[in-house]
């Protein structure tokens, strides 16, 4: 592929009327107390690409995905990366990734991919793992050590109960999924991290890139990963511990122990948040102030991504909303945990932030 310079780039988006550059999601990362150096990095997630027939797909998916990826290709300076946080496709078909490689293909860049169940349930990962990345990888950047860790297995019980693969991955599929099963990061999955992070330094600054949210918010739409504590015990020996996941399309973050945890937003759609179904408790961090309520007339609205900094080993996240107001959420270190820096205080909080 010809590489796309900045200038070529402007021309082309001038010409198909995109010459506004918007936002996107940057994470900017310092290494060490008093450290000098930075880097960034984007992320890209949950596109959810849904094929229809022929090459007719979904035009809404398309167009969520495609507006990242020329917000990245406006980043000045560019990032060093792209991580993309999983479910590119949405029933894990060839035709789906393939489309969603052939546009994310449009970056100049080294892309990071973690795998989604989307990805996944069709064919077990196989054709993932052959033309896209390893499920388990780990990789070390300007003194970062870089975990992505495979969170959407699940029990070998469940998996063989369908009949045929598009019925596994149609039982996958669902959000609010009575027949669906958590997803665990499982034993093997353990015991690779383990042997990974051997080697490291209890000082070592640690970002985990995961599909699932390595802890337990809400059962019912799998916002969960049933091994969780296991994988949090591994990570524990570690001063500083991010984990950052997609899945749930939403801002939410915790702080567990030594671990804080951010969320990825989606270029497809927002999902509600957990509390609103009132039927059943959900285990929802009591930190998070929610976004804004999602308008149902605006396709973008609810979607998007932020830039975060991260100085020694901490991470603060700027989300860049479509058709909403930015966030900013920052590790507060007298608290312990990440705050929002604008919405934290209940008495300052907007109306539609507690419309849910």
């Amino acid at each position: 592929m010809k590489k796309l310079t900045r200038r070529s780039f402007l021309k082309k988006a001038a010409i198909g009327g995109l010459a506004a550059a918007a936002p996107l999601k940057m994470v900017e990362v310092v290494y060490g107390q008093g450290a000098q150096e930075k880097f960034t990095f984007a992320v890209i997630s949950d596109a959810h690409l849904t094929h229809i027939k022929g090459t007719k797909f979904v035009r809404n998916f398309d167009e969520g995905l495609e507006r990242a990826v020329t917000e990245v290709s406006f980043m000045d300076p560019p990032p060093d990366f792209v991580v993309f946080g999983g479910d590119l496709a949405q029933l894990g078909k060839k035709e789906e990734l393939e489309h969603g490689l052939e546009k994310l293909s449009k970056l100049s860049l080294p892309i990071k991919f973690v795998i989604g169940e989307h990805d996944f349930y069709l064919d077990m990962g196989e054709y993932w793992q052959k033309h896209i990345a390893p499920l388990n990888y780990s990789f070390d950047h300007k003194g970062v050590h870089f975990v992505v860790l495979n969170s959407i297995l699940t029990y070998d019980s469940w998996i063989n109960q369908f009949k045929d693969p598009m019925e596994r991955m149609l039982g996958m599929a669902r959000l609010d999924n009575p027949h669906g099963s958590p997803f665990i990061v499982g034993e093997e999955g353990r015991r690779w991290l383990k042997k990974d992070l051997a080697k490291l330094s209890p000082d070592t600054p640690i970002i985990v890139l995961t599909h699932s949210p390595l802890y337990k918010i809400f059962k019912p739409w799998n916002f969960w990963t049933d091994d969780a504590e296991e994988v949090q015990a591994i990570l524990a020996r570690f001063k500083k511990v991010t984990v950052m996941h997609g899945h749930v399309h939403q801002i939410i973050y915790n702080q567990i122990g030594n671990i804080t945890f951010y969320a990825f937003m989606s270029t497809a759609w927002p999902w509600p948040y957990p509390p609103t179904y009132t039927q059943k408790p959900s285990n929802f961090p009591k930190i998070t102030v929610m976004m804004n309520r999602a308008d149902p007339f605006h396709e973008r609205d609810g979607t998007g991504w932020s830039w975060a900094e991260v100085a020694a080993g901490r991470v603060t996240h700027h989300y860049e909303l479509w058709e909403n107001t930015p966030r900013t959420v920052y590790y507060d270190e007298k608290l312990g945990h990440p705050v929002d820096k604008d919405y934290q205080d209940p008495s300052k909080r907007i109306p539609p932030q507690i419309h849910y």
